[in-house]
């Protein structure tokens, strides 16, 4: 009876994993990227703000499947003047799929206006390993396996450019830009990869001081290798001066995100997300869950 329940989990597993395929899998990016850390999708924010900032983010999905993908993030950025810096760490594994990512950045704010209008640059530089776990593999010789492995660990870079004031906040970036220079590796080992991100939002803010409210609609537009181009729009609400915050948001593949956090005296913040299910996993999992903690350190 427990190994037709283990292979049933192993079947339901395979069957989760080619639906979602189809749609983002475990591409769908952590929802910290939108307002909380900007740095996890974008260069150009290290630094950005004042001090010294810690980010981690943590999402499971499916969790009653076994194998089920788990995503893991880790920021550090500083500001130095006009610059910034930081290292981004990011793992993702799969089943026996394992990606991960190590880069440093250099970012430059360059102030344009009084209205803390500023033109940023950032490029990230680093390592990305994927790596297939042979005890996760039926068939161990067959060389495409062994293949996929052989590569190793590779070089990769991003870059970002960013427009910021206190109210509008212009993004693009282009991830993974090794696939820009070796087509061949591209071709053999990438898939499934964004390519490109942009977003666009403004900040309003009504009432003043302990009564304030902050409320910023944004719209992300995003390509993935092999898919369609995606994008999302969503609205994060602050209130009791900046120390409650919540966020909604809707995907073009039929999902969308709800997100509550806490920030606890400008130097801690807290944050959880909730992932509806895409339209073609509707019935087969609970959905996504993700958490993120912020640590800002004033200078």
């Amino acid at each position: 009876m427990k190994r037709l329940i283990n292979l049933y989990n192993l079947f339901l597993l395979i069957v989760l994993l080619a639906i979602a395929g189809r749609v983002q899998a475990q591409l769908l990016p952590l929802n910290a990227q939108y307002y909380q850390n900007k740095y996890l999708s974008n260069p150009a924010f290290a630094g950005i703000d004042a001090g010294y900032s810690i980010n981690g983010s943590f999402r499971k999905q499916w969790s009653n499947i076994p194998g089920s993908p788990i995503t893991q993030a880790v920021t550090f950025d500083a500001q130095a003047g006009k610059t910034g810096w930081g290292i981004n760490f990011f793992n993702e594994k799969s089943g026996g799929l394992q990606r991960t990512k190590a880069v440093a950045t250099y970012a430059y704010h360059l102030p344009l206006g009084d209205n803390d209008q500023k033109l940023n640059f950032g490029l990230s530089v680093g390592a990305l390993r994927d790596h297939l776990d042979m005890d996760d593999v039926n068939d161990p010789n067959d060389p495409s396996v062994a293949r996929f492995n052989d590569r190793g660990t590779v070089v990769d870079a991003d870059f970002g450019l960013a427009y910021t004031d206190k109210n509008l906040s212009v993004e693009a970036a282009l991830p993974n830009m090794r696939m820009l220079f070796d087509r061949e590796d591209d071709e053999r080992y990438y898939s499934d990869r964004p390519t490109f991100y942009s977003a666009v939002g403004y900040k309003f803010t009504f009432g003043e001081a302990m009564n304030a409210i902050g409320v910023e609609p944004k719209v992300a537009y995003r390509g993935v290798k092999n898919f369609d181009d995606l994008w999302d729009a969503g609205v994060n609400v602050s209130l009791v001066n900046n120390k409650v915050f919540l966020m909604g948001m809707y995907h073009n593949t039929e999902n969308a995100t709800f997100g509550f956090g806490m920030n606890f005296k400008s130097t801690l913040s807290v944050m959880g997300f909730y992932d509806t299910n895409t339209s073609e996993l509707n019935g087969y999992s609970n959905g996504n869950f993700e958490v993120s903690l912020r640590v800002n350190l004033k200078k």
